[in-house]
């Protein structure tokens, strides 16, 4: 994704990719995704991995991310979530049911997973709102939740390796290495004199 000009990584879920298109550590906080044109290019790099649909509506979107956030963050920050965001992401969850297919192929039987979005609902706000139930639901992938070590970033991310503490290696972790190497250099320079 940093590649297509969005400051977020590509997490291996599409729920904190969208968490990410808010940044709050900036002030006053930024929406990457708030420009028409920004929000189909990222729809758009997210769409392989998540069910067919129409794009979700802005403020459903929108809705979906600020609960998120605060769950995510609750998390974090070892706090309860507030009752509306866990109302809304079981809402957005159960917004459209599904049921498993299983279908004969070349290569053998496949299951696939049906989306029933005829009563409703969007099957993407539902895949992602799905994704962060079991992400949180899940204590082994939970305790993988961070958030960036840079104080003005707000990224989350999953650590997948205990020492990351980056939201992304060529970005905050290269700021850091930089300024650190600065500081360094500063130092010994100073030291000469």
């Amino acid at each position: 994704m940093l590649e297509a000009g969005f400051p977020m990584g590509g997490e291996p879920l599409a729920a904190l990719d969208l968490v990410d298109t808010l940044m709050t550590a900036v002030q006053p906080p930024r929406d990457v995704i708030e420009d028409r044109q920004k929000a189909e290019r990222w729809w758009a790099l997210e769409a392989g991995r998540l069910p067919d649909g129409p794009r979700p509506e802005d403020a459903a979107a929108q809705r979906l991310r600020a609960a998120l956030r605060d769950l995510f963050d609750s998390h974090l920050e070892e706090r309860e979530p507030q009752a509306a965001s866990i109302a809304d992401v079981n809402a957005f969850a159960a917004s459209v049911p599904t049921s498993a297919q299983l279908s004969v192929t070349p290569t053998g039987p496949e299951a696939a997973v049906r989306w029933h979005t005829e009563h409703g609902g969007n099957a993407i706000l539902a895949a992602i709102a799905r994704e962060a139930i079991g992400l949180l639901a899940d204590p082994e992938q939970r305790v993988k939740l961070r958030r960036c070590a840079n104080p003005s970033c707000s990224m989350l991310f999953l650590a997948e390796n205990k020492r990351r503490i980056w939201c992304s290696s060529a970005g905050c972790g290269n700021r850091a290495r930089a300024a650190r190497h600065y500081h360094k250099a500063r130092a010994e320079k100073g030291g000469e004199s």
